[in-house]
């Protein structure tokens, strides 16, 4: 990373720097599949499971099982049970998830004005 795009008070000179160093494990994250649509399934109000499910087209429910359980694991989203006939389990964003999705936002409108960029990517 160079200093010539970046923000007024942060400074990145060389890739190896620890900012960029503690960035890595958060693209890895969101790199995961699903990880993302997931977040931003909980921030559009899903809270049981059948509703992130209904929110993220595709997912399987064993890897979405897999990811809240991730995510609460690191602390982005918050798991309650009530007890009740039957359980219910409801999975929330914390505050530290929500303020990832807010910081995922601008890459949600680049995606959205540049439509297949990046389809050219082995």
């Amino acid at each position: 990373m160079t200093t010539a795009q970046h923000s007024p008070g942060l400074h990145l000179d060389h890739p190896s720097d620890a900012a960029c160093r503690s960035f890595q494990p958060v693209l890895e994250l969101l790199g995961r599949r699903w990880v993302g649509m997931v977040l931003l399934a909980g921030q559009r109000g899903a809270r049981r499971f059948g509703q992130y499910r209904a929110f993220v087209h595709g997912i399987s429910d064993r890897v979405l099982t897999q990811r809240l359980r991730e995510l609460e694991q690191v602390g982005l989203l918050e798991r309650q049970v009530i007890p009740s006939t039957p359980v219910q389990i409801l999975y929330a964003p914390t505050a530290r998830g929500t303020e990832l999705i807010d910081a995922m936002q601008p890459l949600f409108e680049w995606t959205a004005r540049n439509p297949g960029a990046l389809d050219k990517l082995p």
